[in-house]
């Protein structure tokens, strides 16, 4: 039975990524950072474990997969669910603000990446796949700094791919278009229907449309995809 780690699994693409690793029948542990009830209960229904870290301080990362070491003594796909958000203008935004953003999305992703490397460089085989945006292909007005956090998934996704393929690991990405999530709740109802309306196949995403795409790259269909970007947002960005 494979193991796998998902970073931000509390909620959102995070557990509908667990929950859809846990029926391939892989382990699961779920990572979380403040929401520990939700985790807690998630892991208690998938038969998984939570555990806490904060992305974003690779101590932290360090420890939570040596602990997955040390309970299952394999760690064979790693999911980077974990992400934070900011809409505004540029020149609003605090430094501080940039500065999470930063740190948990594209910092956490390269955390997490380095530290199950060894692991799997060791068992000549693993998969790694990070969630980006389609804001990382193409950019978003207002969420300038999460753009640039999520290109750069990309760019260390389509690097670490070329860097560890000799080592049998798969590092692919998803970019996701508008998913039904917490994330774009703020943006309101009439703003989510305008982009509904956008979107060519007529409706938002749901995050079971993300982890399905996780699945299919962690699978045995997947075993000749490394390097890619798989875009899972209903035909909105081509």
């Amino acid at each position: 039975m494979k193991t796998a780690l998902i970073t931000g699994a509390s909620r959102g693409i995070g557990a509908a990524v667990a929950r859809r690793l846990r029926a391939d029948g892989c382990e699961v542990v779920l990572n979380y950072e403040r929401s520990r009830t939700q985790a807690e209960a998630l892991a208690a229904e998938l038969g998984g474990t939570a555990l806490q870290a904060d992305v974003s301080d690779p101590v932290q990362v360090k420890r939570m997969v040596d602990t997955v070491l040390e309970k299952f003594c394999q760690l064979d796909i790693l999911v980077c669910c974990a992400g934070v958000a900011w809409q505004g203008l540029t020149q609003d935004m605090r430094m501080e603000e940039y500065r999470r953003i930063m740190a948990v999305d594209l910092d956490g992703t390269f955390y997490c990446c380095q530290a199950v490397l060894p692991q799997m460089i060791q068992q000549k085989s693993g998969r790694i796949v990070t969630l980006s945006s389609m804001w990382g292909q193409v950019g978003g007005s207002c969420e300038a700094a999460y753009s640039a956090a999520k290109a750069g998934v990309i760019g260390l996704t389509k690097a670490l791919s070329k860097e560890v393929a000799p080592s049998g690991i798969r590092v692919n990405c998803v970019c996701p278009g508008v998913i039904e999530t917490d994330m774009v709740k703020p943006l309101g109802p009439q703003t989510l229907a305008e982009l509904a309306e956008e979107t060519p196949l007529g409706r938002l995403g749901t995050t079971e449309d993300v982890a399905g795409c996780v699945s299919f790259l962690c699978s045995p269909a997947g075993d000749f995809l490394t390097g890619q970007v798989i875009a899972p947002n209903g035909g909105l960005v081509i």
